[in-house]
C-alpha cells in the first residue's frame, strides 16, 4: 500500500529528527577525543593574535598586569601548575579580555579606563582565569558542535539548511552562557581575594562597566546574558564569603604591590606615576 500524501511530512520530520540525535550520540562519543584539537586550534589562534595585533608599547602595563596575573595565578590548585600561563596586552580602545582554554590571556587596554585600580583589574583577571579553570571553553566548543549537528536535523525538516546553519553559528559565537558567566564572577571573585585584592573593587568594575554601556561606548566585556544590574546583585550576595578570604590573606601577610611604574622623562627625571 502507497503511502499518503499527508504521511509523507511526517515520515521525513520523524527521520530528520531521529538522524539528528544519531548524529548527536555519535558527537557526544567523539566530543571528548576531540578536546586535543580544540587546544590545538586554540594555541593556533593565540599565535596569529600575536602576529597579527599590536601589543602595548608601554611595558609598564605589560608588567603591571603581569604582576596582578601573577598574584592570582599563585592561588590557584597544582592541577593547573602545567597549564602553560600567557598574558598579552593588547594596544586597543576595545574595553575587553579573554582567555582561551590553554590558558593564553589577552588584555585589551581600553579595559584599564573601567578597571582603572590593581583590585578592580583583579576582578577583570580572575573572571578571566576562572573561565579556564571552569573549563568554560570547552564546555562552550561542545554545545556549538550540538548545536551544528541539530542545525543540520533542522534544515532536513525545514528544506532551509543554509538558514540552520547561520543560527547555529550565531550560538558558536556568543561568548558563553548566563550560568557560565556568573559562575566566573563567583570563582574569580574567590580567586581575587584569596590573592589579597579587595573583592569589593568587583562591584565597583561592574559599576563603572554599565556606566560605560550607558554612554554608548563600545564594552564587549559586558556583551554576555547576565545584565549589569544582574551581575553587580549576584557579586553583592556572594561578598562576604570573599571578604573573608581577603581579610585572611591580608592577616596572612599576602599585600600585593602592583602599581604602574612612574615613567621617566627628561622632563621629570624623578618620575610620576599617571592618574586616572
Amino acid at each position: 500500500m502507497r503511502d499518503s500524501g499527508s504521511m509523507k511530512p511526517i515520515r521525513a520530520f520523524v527521520a530528520a529528527v531521529l538522524g539528528a540525535l544519531v548524529m548527536c550520540s555519535v558527537a557526544d562519543a567523539q566530543i571528548f577525543v576531540s578536546e586535543k584539537e580544540v587546544m590545538r586550534q586554540a594555541r593556533y589562534q593565540w599565535l596569529q593574535q600575536k602576529r597579527l595585533f599590536p601589543v602595548t608599547p608601554d611595558p609598564r602595563i605589560q608588567r603591571y598586569v603581569e604582576c596582578i596575573a601573577d598574584k592570582i595565578l599563585d592561588t590557584l590548585d597544582e592541577s593547573f601548575a602545567d597549564l602553560a600561563w600567557e598574558i598579552v596586552v593588547f594596544d586597543s580602545k576595545a574595553k575587553n579580555a579573554s582567555a582561551d582554554p590553554s590558558g593564553k590571556i589577552a588584555v585589551y587596554t581600553g579595559i584599564l579606563d573601567v578597571a582603572d585600580s590593581p583590585d578592580a583589574l583583579a576582578a577583570v583577571l580572575g573572571h578571566e582565569i576562572a573561565h579556564v579553570t571552569e573549563e568554560h571553553v570547552i564546555e562552550r566548543v561542545r554545545r556549538g558542535r550540538r548545536n551544528g549537528l541539530l542545525a543540520i536535523g533542522a534544515g532536513a525538516v525545514t528544506g532551509m539548511p543554509n538558514t540552520a546553519r547561520e543560527m547555529s553559528m550565531l550560538f558558536l559565537t556568543l561568548p558563553f552562557g548566563r550560568e557560565q558567566e556568573s559562575e566566573a564572577d563567583i570563582v574569580g571573585l574567590d580567586y581575587m581575594a584569596k590573592a589579597g585584592f579587595d573583592p569589593r573593587a568587583s562591584i565597583y568594575l561592574w559599576k563603572n562597566l554599565s556606566a560605560a554601556d550607558e554612554r554608548n561606548e563600545p564594552n564587549e566585556f559586558v556583551s554576555s546574558h547576565p545584565s549589569n544590574k544582574a551581575r553587580i546583585d549576584n557579586l553583592a550576595k556572594n561578598l562576604t564569603p570573599a571578604l573573608i578570604a581577603y581579610n585572611e590573606a591580608r592577616e596572612a601577610g599576602i599585600r600585593p604591590n602592583c602599581q604602574i611604574a612612574p615613567r621617566l622623562t627628561s622632563d621629570n627625571p624623578a618620575g610620576r606615576s599617571r592618574t586616572r
